[in-house]
């Protein structure tokens, strides 16, 4: 009879035993299927939203970059062209100057070797 009331406690402790494992073996199966799903469905899809934010970006700052490049020959053409113009300025003030120091009126006075308008001379016997 003692031997009976061992056996059931040991058969008890047993189907406790199964049963905690049971729980067990369930909560490992349901963490390998999460992790599954995270290294063959979330992480692929993370590491392209990653790819796409970095070619964006990418394409963002080659934009900025020929922007900036453009604006850059904008702003170094028309310096050129003022610095032209205070040139030609500054020229027109000296012919200006020559002239009245001569007694030349400013309008007489021309630059012969840049005058458009010159008439060839054809000598006729």
């Amino acid at each position: 009879r003692i031997a009976y009331i061992k056996a059931i406690e040991v058969l008890v402790e047993l189907a406790s035993l199964q049963t905690s494992f049971l729980t067990l073996d369930e909560a490992i199966k349901t963490t390998n299927r999460r992790v599954n799903a995270l290294e063959n469905v979330v992480k692929p899809r993370l590491e392209n939203t990653i790819n796409y934010i970095k070619g964006e970006l990418d394409e963002l700052e080659r934009e900025d970059f020929f922007r900036l490049k453009k604006i850059q020959g904008f702003k170094k053409k028309e310096t050129e062209r003022q610095a032209a113009a205070a040139k030609k300025f500054v020229e027109e003030q000296m012919v200006e100057k020559v002239s009245l120091q001569r007694g030349i009126p400013a309008n007489a006075a021309q630059n012969l070797l840049n005058s458009s308008n010159d008439e060839d001379i054809i000598f006729q016997c």
